[in-house]
This record gives C-alpha cells, sequence and structure tokens, in this order.
C-alpha cells in the first residue's frame, strides 16, 4: 500500500512539474482557462533591455496559430499573460509602454478607443513590482477582462479593442519582437 501511495505522489509532483514552462526567471503554466474555455500556450518570449529581463509573455490559444493577423482578426476567447520579473518595470513605465504600444498599433489614430484606452490604464493605478502577474484575456461575447495576479481589474467591450490592444504585442511595430516571436511560437 505505502508502494503505490508513494507511486501516486511521483507520478502527481510530475505532472506538475510538466504543466509549467520556464521563460528566462518566469515561469508561466501550459494551460490556462478563461471564460470557460481551455487555453494552451501558444509560444512565450523575454522582454529584454540591456540584457536585463523586464517581463516574460506568454499567448494562450484554443488552437496553435503561427499567423498574427489570424490571431488579431479571431473572434474567440485568448489570453496574453505578462509576468514582471524585473523592479525596472513601474507602474509609470508600464503605462507609458501602453499608451506607446496604442499610438502604433493605431497609427497614431487612438481618438476613436480613447475612453476605453483610458479605462485601460487606470487598471496601472497601483504600484508594479516584481512577480506580479498581468492576464489580459479576451472573452468571446464579453471583451477584455484585465487581471492582477488573480484579481480582476476590469472589463472594457468591443473587438476594436482587442485588436488594437494585442497589436501592441503582435502587431508590424511590437513592443519587443522577440517577445512576438516567442508568443507565436518562432523562437
Amino acid at each position: 500500500m505505502k508502494k503505490v501511495i508513494l507511486l501516486l505522489v511521483v507520478v502527481l509532483s510530475m505532472t506538475a512539474v510538466n504543466a509549467q514552462i520556464r521563460v528566462g526567471k518566469a515561469v508561466l503554466p501550459y494551460e490556462e482557462s478563461f471564460g470557460e474555455v481551455d487555453l494552451k500556450l501558444n509560444g512565450a518570449g523575454i522582454r529584454s533591455m540591456l540584457w536585463i529581463d523586464l517581463y516574460a509573455g506568454g499567448l494562450y490559444l484554443q488552437k496553435k496559430s503561427k499567423d498574427p493577423l489570424k490571431i488579431l482578426d479571431a473572434d474567440e476567447t485568448m489570453v496574453i499573460k505578462l509576468n514582471i520579473v524585473s523592479g525596472f518595470v513601474t507602474q509609470k513605465k508600464m503605462i507609458k509602454a501602453v499608451k506607446d504600444g496604442f499610438e502604433k498599433a493605431t497609427f497614431g489614430n487612438t481618438k476613436p478607443l480613447q475612453d476605453r484606452i483610458s479605462k485601460f490604464i487606470k487598471f496601472f493605478n497601483e504600484p508594479i513590482v516584481r512577480n506580479d502577474i498581468f492576464d489580459i484575456a479576451y472573452i468571446k461575447d464579453e471583451g477584455v477582462k484585465a487581471f492582477k495576479n488573480g484579481k480582476e481589474l476590469g472589463v472594457i467591450k468591443g473587438r476594436d479593442f482587442k485588436y488594437a490592444l494585442f497589436k501592441i504585442w503582435l502587431g508590424d511595430e511590437p513592443a519587443s519582437e522577440d517577445v512576438k516571436k516567442g508568443m507565436l511560437g518562432l523562437q
């Protein structure tokens, strides 16, 4: 009986270990569930600056894809997970990066999305510290739900908003080429 229990503990431990992947200093799960939809890690990458890892970004989809345009156009539940691994990522820097990202994603035409962008930026109203985890989840028929360390920050409706937001990481001028390639499973 003791051998059976020991074997069961070993098998369960191996399953838990295999359910995650290390990306730089971050550990991301292989699977997530949002809006009662099971998602799998499509890919992940590290945002670095001057040899310092800032955050790991993972993209979770229902079916793997290497095509950023199909991902951006898709009206299905998906998640971008950002795992902060450096104290250099601050609230102020995150807000600036998001604003700059929306500028690039919309080719400078943020006006149609401005109220929703302002609402999204307010999700970063608390200090950001190392090991914070942000989940930016597009839930089909609901909108973009943002989470910090598992706590829901709010929801923003509109597929057009999701498109512009996800384009920050998956567009032609992404926040980080390494993160984009990683999220698309190209690295």
